[in-house]
């Protein structure tokens, strides 16, 4: 088995992302019944393969291209990441994603008068060793046979956002697991469920999501703060706020591959506001939800809107919080069957 230094499209869908993962909670005892589980026993009946498309498309990387050519293949083929292929090992050794790209910024980065030469000539095995060093990871994979639960259970546990579906017989790697993916599966099938009691308690009652020391940016924050943001508190979106602390935007990791796609990745001075401005995709406004919405409503919202997280605000769009796939399906399968 061999792939070429570039990439290979094969077949996969639509790789998108969330979350940060947030410390464990339970949900009150008040709101637990006999079906509270409903959502935990569909997922362990269900199988990772149920997931995987006919026809889609996969981008796959070697570890001896360029960096700079991997994020340019990824803005061009409309996809968030990529395995990798080590052509020595034959093997799938890891991801490529837009926080590798991110880390590059964030680690090199002097100023606008400086290139950064790391971006420019570094392979991906060259930025894995220098990166990675002693903290190399195998990769986090998942049979197409493995049940959604243990999908489910792997993602939040190992805090990725991606989870590779590889065939035990022939290694090949079907497709990639995402939060987004999975809720969108579990939310056509609802209807046919029976509805557990929590699912239309508000989000203040099951007390899902993060409030406290939330990450933000100001609508003047320089995009090199934004991306040290990213690394150091783990995030995958931070809300823009004015100086009321209203959220006027919000600067996700997907916006930061728009540096590659224009080539801008040099002047990292520039705001927030003004790397916005420079959107590929349509943006229809913050996704926001209020504390007094049910989590029914809250998942209705994130699936029709196919967002990653929503901003929880105030009756004067003061950020309150931020609840995400992640959160929603711990909430779902997790949690609530006891797990």
């Amino acid at each position: 088995m061999h792939f070429s230094p570039l990439f290979l499209a094969f077949l996969l869908g639509s790789v998108l992302v969330e979350t940060s993962m947030e410390e464990k909670y339970s949900l009150p005892p008040e709101v637990l019944e006999s079906n509270s589980g409903v959502y935990t026993r569909f997922m362990k009946n269900h199988k990772c393969y149920d997931l995987v498309p006919i026809s889609s498309k996969l981008v796959v990387f070697d570890t001896s291209l360029q960096v700079k050519k991997a994020f340019f293949a990824l803005v061009s083929n409309g996809v968030r990441a990529a395995p990798l292929w080590d052509s020595k090992m034959q093997s799938f050794v890891g991801m490529l994603t837009i926080t590798d790209f991110i880390n590059i910024l964030h680690r090199y980065y002097k100023s606008s008068m400086v290139q950064i030469y790391e971006l420019e000539e570094h392979k991906i095995e060259t930025w894995r060793e220098l990166y990675l060093q002693d903290s190399f990871k195998p990769l986090v994979s998942i049979s197409p046979n493995a049940s959604l639960f243990d999908a489910v259970s792997s993602l939040i546990q190992n805090r990725i956002h991606r989870l590779p579906v590889i065939a035990p017989d022939s290694g090949n790697t079907l497709y990639i697991l995402t939060h987004k993916r999975i809720l969108k599966f579990l939310k056509l099938f609802m209807g046919e469920l029976e509805k557990p009691a929590f699912v239309t308690k508000t989000l203040k009652e099951l007390a899902i999501g993060t409030y406290d020391n939330i990450a933000l940016v100001h609508t003047n924050t320089p995009v090199y703060v934004a991306l040290a943001t990213f690394v150091q508190r783990r995030v995958s979106a931070l809300p823009v706020v004015d100086e009321s602390g209203r959220v006027v935007d919000i600067y996700s990791k997907f916006d930061v591959i728009n540096l590659a796609a224009e080539k801008t990745y040099n002047n990292l001075d520039i705001s927030v506001t003004k790397a916005l401005k420079h959107r590929s995709h349509y943006f229809e406004g913050v996704l926001k939800c209020y504390p007094h919405e049910t989590l029914e409503t809250i998942i209705n919202r994130l699936v029709e809107a196919e967002v990653h997280r929503l901003v929880v605000v105030d009756e004067n769009n003061i950020v309150k919080g931020i609840v995400s796939l992640s959160d929603i399906l711990q909430c779902l399968v997790l949690t609530a069957g006891g797990e």
